[in-house]
């Protein structure tokens, strides 16, 4: 009998313990199953917003980059006014410095940049000499016709390129004549009607008036640019109504076509 009782008692026991057993087994494994679901959320949560942080790095370096490429003349002609561009071009002359400040004419193999008063030191004035190639950024601007980069910074780069004047005699009076705005041209057998001093006395711009095939244009010997070439100065002065010159400067614009003045043959 306590055999018998003995026997049932152990299996009693046994079958207690494997039905605990298997109650924590089993609620281990839900346990699990409800946790993977929300593991992985996390898992995908966490690198979508990594692609996306990788995304927005990669447009910010895009954007950077974008606002520092140099544009070709093409893209500075297309682009709006007093939006921000970058070119790089080569000087061919300068007014006068002061105040840390100077104007320069620029031209590349593709086209011109007229660049209003740029902050530049004394010294940096100095060293930009025809022909030393500059990187300038800045905003495209006009002003009366003439289109310029204004509020510009520059780096000077290794290169140069001093411009050959081009003959623009026949686009006179022509819409396309614009197309060649702050280059260095040249104008051919021009004959003399009118000179006259800025405030009537010398010390001053020239105005030149010179007439082609009929028509009057206007011309501009630059104080700032060209006065201290006494003798340029003076022939440009001393012209006479009737005379024959062939004429170069740089093309710009003033309610139309009206070079300034660098050179001047008289025929």
């Amino acid at each position: 009998m306590k055999k018998t009782l003995a026997i049932v008692l152990t299996m009693g026991l046994a079958l207690s313990f494997v039905g605990c057993g298997s109650k924590e087994e089993s609620a281990t494994a839900e346990t699990t199953v409800a946790e993977t679901p929300a593991e992985v959320v996390t898992e995908e949560a966490e690198a979508a917003a990594t692609v996306e942080e990788t995304a927005a790095e990669a447009s910010t370096e895009e954007t950077a980059e974008a606002a520092g490429d140099v544009m070709s003349y093409a893209d500075f002609t297309a682009a709006e006014l007093d939006s921000e561009v970058v070119v790089e071009t080569y000087v061919q002359a300068k007014q006068s410095w002061w105040e840390d400040k100077a104007t320069f004419y620029t031209q590349n193999e593709e086209g011109a940049y007229f660049i209003y008063e740029m902050p530049c030191s004394q010294e940096d004035y100095d060293k930009l000499v025809p022909g030393t190639k500059i990187k300038v950024s800045g905003v495209k601007s006009e002003w009366s016709g003439e289109v310029e980069i204004v509020d510009a910074t520059f780096e000077i780069e290794d290169g140069n390129f001093v411009a050959t004047a081009k003959d623009v005699t026949d686009l006179l009076g022509k819409d396309e004549l614009v197309d060649s705005q702050n280059q260095l041209v040249s104008f051919k057998d021009m004959t003399v009607e009118k000179v006259a001093y800025k405030n009537e006395q010398p010390g001053d711009d020239i105005y030149v008036t010179l007439s082609k095939d009929g028509n009057n244009y206007e011309f501009c010997l630059e104080y700032y640019l060209n006065g201290s070439d006494e003798e340029l100065y003076n022939l440009v002065g001393g012209l006479e109504a009737g005379q024959t010159v062939d004429v170069e400067g740089f093309l710009y614009w003033y309610e139309g076509a009206n070079p300034h003045i660098t050179k001047v043959t008289v025929k």
